[in-house]
């Protein structure tokens, strides 16, 4: 879901803050008096792709000012062509100048990951797997890059290292063993917290299952494999949910979906997308 502004509002306004500096010189020399007309701009896809960020776009421009009117004429979610109408904002030439830039960059990078994110989920939509993303964000867009897979068709991973208990190879070599790092582990996490272990080979996944986990991944491991371990988990400990990581790709991830995985995470989704070009005009 859209983060609610009380979390959003101090990232945008640290972000209009460092575009901002110490004044727009560029529209403060324009309007010298601070008496900027009432305008309008709209928002034009200069791409095909799937929208996101629009109610976080029109925050920016009423954080700088709440009287802004913002209208969306796209939704968050919503697949666009190239030189579809987006948005259209009226307010404050001035403010319209001074929030293009932060507001612009967001939509676009949030599309961007929302876009590639859709072409994932339509690669096994047909399959009962669900696309997951990863922590492999940004520093500091956490949020709204998971908002952004989510849009466009993913279901979120774990926010942070707090939200669940993830043992990863560098856990499992710290503690000497997945089963020493489950059980320390389990003396010092709330009763309610999961527990997903990674698992890179047949060995680790027969050690993996006997610990009933909540979910076990598969990482890096060929198709043969995955098969393999896939079967052995559904026979022993048919209650653990299985997740398929590690190389996935828009070639892969359905042969991958093929073999019967609860899950498919990829950081490809956020770490590969490329921006959606989007334009703004001044219509006066």
């Amino acid at each position: 879901m859209l983060p609610p502004f009380i979390v959003l509002d101090p990232i945008l306004q640290d972000w209009l803050r460092e575009d901002i500096g110490r004044g727009d010189r560029s529209t403060s020399g324009l309007f010298p008096d601070g008496n900027a007309p009432i305008g309008k701009a709209v928002w034009i896809a200069k791409a095909d792709g799937v929208v996101a960020g629009l109610p976080i776009a029109a925050r920016v421009f009423q954080l700088l000012d709440p009287s802004v009117n913002f209208i969306a004429i796209a939704r968050d979610g919503q697949s666009v062509k190239s030189g579809d109408l987006l948005a259209e904002i009226n307010g404050s030439l001035a403010t319209l100048l001074m929030g293009e830039r932060v507001a612009l960059n967001l939509v676009m990078r949030l599309s961007g990951v929302a876009s590639l994110t859709a072409e994932y989920a339509k690669a096994i939509a047909n399959s009962p797997t669900r696309l997951v993303d990863t922590r492999k964000t940004i520093p500091g867009m956490r949020l709204l890059e998971k908002y952004a897979t989510f849009i466009g068709g993913a279901i979120n991973h774990r926010y942070g290292l707090d939200d669940a208990v993830m043992l990863k190879d560098n856990h499992i070599a710290a503690a000497g063993g997945i089963t020493e790092a489950v059980q320390r582990v389990l003396e010092h996490i709330p009763f309610t917290t999961s527990i997903e272990v990674e698992t890179e080979s047949i060995v680790q996944v027969k050690e993996a299952m006997q610990l009933n986990l909540d979910v076990i991944m598969l990482d890096n491991m060929p198709l043969s494999m995955m098969r393999e371990a896939i079967a052995l988990i559904r026979q022993h400990s048919p209650n653990t949910k299985i997740e398929a990581s590690g190389n996935i790709t828009l070639t892969t991830i359905t042969q991958v979906a093929e073999l019967g995985v609860d899950y498919i995470s990829t950081s490809a989704m956020v770490t590969r997308s490329p921006w959606l070009d989007i334009s703004m005009r001044i219509r006066n």
